[in-house]
């Protein structure tokens, strides 16, 4: 009887190909399969001597290469695509066959898929991997969701192969249906944020301080020795501190002023939206990319006046570095906060049950947003499971409190010089706005009585009240 295997991949782009090593590296025999055969054949002729790969050239073969129950990894395109190798599968396929789609679908989908495949008999698990092509050969972050029956077979497959952070495998079941994929969403949400928090401490030190790109870097290397550690800061420091070969220029001075995006972040302000949680430092992020590349808008801008933008010196030159270390610290718990508020509401909304402390823990290693202080948010899930957010949290509410001078003073002197902060400042805001005694949407619902008939509540009864706004007397009834 010829030797099965354990797990299959199909879709053999970067991703894919990268997946499907670490697996065989780990001592797992692969099914491979693709559209394209000849990326099948290149696989196994180039890492053939990594481990056991079974090639197949058919969806049949494919199958048939595989011990029950089945499980199939699909990394290709979200969408049409994903459908499309669904249902060439499906049909070949018993009850108890596991499907996984691990790249980017929406979550809707996902769970539009498990119903689906689960009314045939099919488990379908939308699972999150994080950690770019590098992160899939070498130890990713993993995020399943589907059912928990699904997990127990592959559960051991994908924390083998995910990164590891103090002996503990960078996986876990997230929860039912979609949650895999929504918690991967909510993480490049972050991700987003984390990264226009950083490029505007990078346009803060040069364009208040007058630092060069290396020496910023410099920077950035020294702050990624302390609670900042993170991979996001790491690479940072290597980007500024590189030479474009062609011109000798600093390498951030040649490239195109424009970032690109390809649709998570935005899917996370929209289903931020949808359940009223306030991501304000997410949307903030993704606006950023927006207007960075709307060059005829920001071309047609550029005769607008503004302030000098003179460096600082004296007292002020000396403590912005510190200074911006401090908003940077204080705007990245906000971010990280909102995404745990957007993660807690997602999983009220749709009946899963998500541990915040685990999602925590495996985002330590192998994903784009691993952090020194993510120990701390798991620790604070772990300490109080129900924490409102992460701000009243001890360490960092103490944190956030000593860093807040700081952080006013670099948002202050952003915009004294006109230096587009949007994430820092939308980051305070929020940390105002939740600690305010009392909010100006008492105006707006008496707006809305007046225009509208909307009505309002009170302070000082129960129920809800209409004031005849177009009457001499005004007189309130309850309404």
């Amino acid at each position: 009887m010829s030797k099965k295997a354990s797990i299959g991949v199909t879709g053999l782009a970067v991703m894919g190909r990268n997946l499907a090593r670490n697996l065989a590296r780990h001592g797992h025999t692969v099914a491979l399969h693709n559209r394209s055969e000849e990326r099948t054949r290149s696989l196994v002729e180039q890492f053939g001597d990594e481990g056991d790969f079974i090639p197949a050239y058919s969806a049949q073969e494919f199958v048939d290469a595989l011990e029950r129950p089945r499980q199939i990894v699909i990394m290709v395109k979200a969408g049409g695509p994903t459908d499309a190798v669904i249902e060439e599968f499906a049909p070949l396929l018993e009850p108890g066959d596991v499907i996984v789609d691990a790249g980017n679908a929406h979550f809707a989908d996902t769970r539009r898929r498990e119903k689906a495949l689960r009314e045939r008999g099919l488990h379908f698990v939308g699972t999150g991997v994080s950690g770019g092509e590098e992160g899939a050969l070498n130890g990713p972050s993993i995020m399943p969701g589907g059912s928990k029956e699904s997990y127990e077979s592959l559960g051991p497959l994908f924390e083998d192969i995910s990164a590891k952070v103090d002996g503990e495998p960078c996986c876990t079941h997230i929860g039912a249906d979609g949650a895999g994929h929504f918690v991967k969403m909510v993480h490049n949400g972050i991700e987003y944020a984390d990264m226009q928090l950083i490029a505007e401490s990078f346009d803060l030190l040069r364009g208040a301080a007058g630092y060069a790109p290396a020496e910023i870097a410099d920077v950035f290397r020294t702050w990624n020795t302390g609670r900042l550690d993170s991979y996001l800061i790491e690479i940072t420091a290597d980007v500024l501190k590189h030479v474009d070969a062609a011109t000798g220029k600093p390498f951030v001075d040649v490239v195109e002023d424009a970032a690109e995006q390809k649709g998570t972040g935005r899917w996370t302000v929209q289903i931020g939206l949808d359940l009223g949680v306030p991501i304000s430092g997410i949307a903030e992020a993704v606006f950023a990319r927006s207007l960075s590349g709307s060059k005829p808008l920001r071309s047609a801008a550029q005769g607008l006046g503004g302030p000098s933008r003179a460096p600082l010196t004296g007292a002020a030159l000396e403590t912005f570095a510190d200074d911006v270390e401090q908003a940077l610290y204080a705007s990245k718990v906000v971010a990280y906060a909102q995404g745990f508020n957007q993660i807690q509401a997602g999983a009220s909304e749709y009946g899963w049950d998500i541990d915040l402390g685990r999602v925590a823990s495996i985002w330590r290693g192998g994903c784009i947003i691993r952090a020194k202080f993510l120990n701390d948010i798991t620790a604070a899930y772990a300490d109080e499971p129900g924490l409102p957010t992460l701000l009243t949290s001890g360490g960092f509410r103490k944190a956030v409190e000593d860093a807040q001078d700081s952080w006013r003073s670099v948002v202050s002197t952003a915009v004294k010089l006109g230096i587009p902060t949007p994430g820092f400042s939308t980051a305070l805001a929020y940390y105002d706005g939740l600690r305010a005694d009392r909010l100006p949407a008492a105006l707006v619902q008496g707006q809305r009585d007046y225009f509208g008939a909307h009505t309002y509540r009170r302070v000082d009864r129960e129920g809800s009240f209409h004031t005849a706004w177009a009457t001499e007397d005004r007189t309130e009834s309850p309404s």
